[in-house]
């Protein structure tokens, strides 16, 4: 049984870190968030700790350390993302291995930085990239890797997840903090594309607002026109007469990728990937962070070129 301790307790993210963490067979001693609307720990762990004050959180981490002689093994971090880069490093220099959510950081700099932190402390990063283990992301990267070399593959990916009011007001709205739409949902897509097609080639951005991105990427073996955005006018009909807030679609060469199911567990399948010695590291986590950084760097194009059939009527 390894020892956990988890940082961003009350986010929406937190249940799938506890529920793995307790289906895994292991322990969480303690967690660790600023809101205190953390009530779902009892279904998982009623007995750990529990502060709302990150001096008070460190203190109680040393304290069992020394006076108890408990020892993390883990620390998980689900914490806004600009925060993500110091909760790693103090995970790291508590002695433990960070199991940290996406974007693992926001600017590839901060990967560098990382990888000396664990070098000078002999720990791990390990980063959350669950659309690697999900049954049909893995059977498309099969077919993708038999297809001819030069092939290119015609992608159209569209992510809709409809945010209410709060999300702007949030720090998810505040580009600083989150890295944008982009960087906040879309990160994980990224790095499933280039896991499957391979090098960026090309990276356009044609829109980039507080509640729609979209873009151009080429890849070794496809060409993908993306679509993402939180405002929930931009949902099929079928799914607004179904009540649901979330629509995902991804289109390889005209053919639909049938991922909607499957979801559930896959947090926990990646720590136990983790567990068993396994996992991705920092350098995993690099390509999508500087796709995430160069879409944030870029002067959006509108209509032009390679662009998504949602983008139809936007002008230009």
């Amino acid at each position: 049984m390894k020892n956990f301790a988890l940082i961003g307790a009350a986010g929406y993210i937190a249940p799938r870190h506890m529920k793995a963490i307790k289906d895994t067979g292991n322990n969480l001693l303690a967690a660790f968030d600023k809101g205190d609307s953390v009530g779902v720990i009892d279904s998982y762990f009623p007995k750990a700790d529990f502060f709302v004050e990150f001096e008070r959180f460190d203190r109680h981490i040393e304290k069992l350390k020394y006076e108890r002689e408990m020892f993390l093994d883990f620390v998980s971090i689900c914490s806004p993302n600009y925060l993500h880069d110091a909760h790693i490093r103090f995970a790291l220099r508590s002695g433990a291995d960070a199991i940290c959510e996406k974007p693992l950081v926001l600017n590839p700099w901060n990967i560098d930085k990382l990888k000396k932190v664990e070098e000078n402390t002999g720990k791990k990063v390990y980063n959350i990239l669950q659309l690697r283990v999900h049954p049909s992301i893995i059977a498309l990267k099969e077919k993708v890797k038999n297809a001819k070399k030069d092939k290119k593959f015609e992608v159209d990916l569209t992510y809709l997840t409809s945010r209410g009011h709060w999300y702007h007001t949030s720090w998810k709205g505040d580009h600083s903090k989150s890295g944008g739409i982009a960087t906040n949902i879309g990160v994980h897509f990224y790095d499933m594309l280039s896991w499957i097609f391979g090098d960026v080639q090309e990276n356009i951005v044609h829109v980039h607002e507080k509640d729609r991105a979209a873009g151009y990427l080429e890849f070794e073996n496809a060409r993908v026109r993306w679509f993402l955005s939180i405002n929930a006018d931009y949902l099929p009909h079928e799914i607004k007469e179904k009540g649901q807030s979330t629509f995902r679609s991804i289109t390889i060469d005209g053919e639909e990728l049938e991922f909607s199911g499957g979801f559930t567990d896959l947090h926990t399948m990646v720590y136990q990937d983790i567990l068993d010695g396994k996992g991705y590291g920092l350098e995993a986590a690099r390509t999508a962070i500087e796709i995430v950084h160069n879409i944030r760097a870029s002067e959006p194009v509108g209509l032009r070129g390679e662009y998504h059939s949602l983008l139809v009527g936007l002008d230009s």
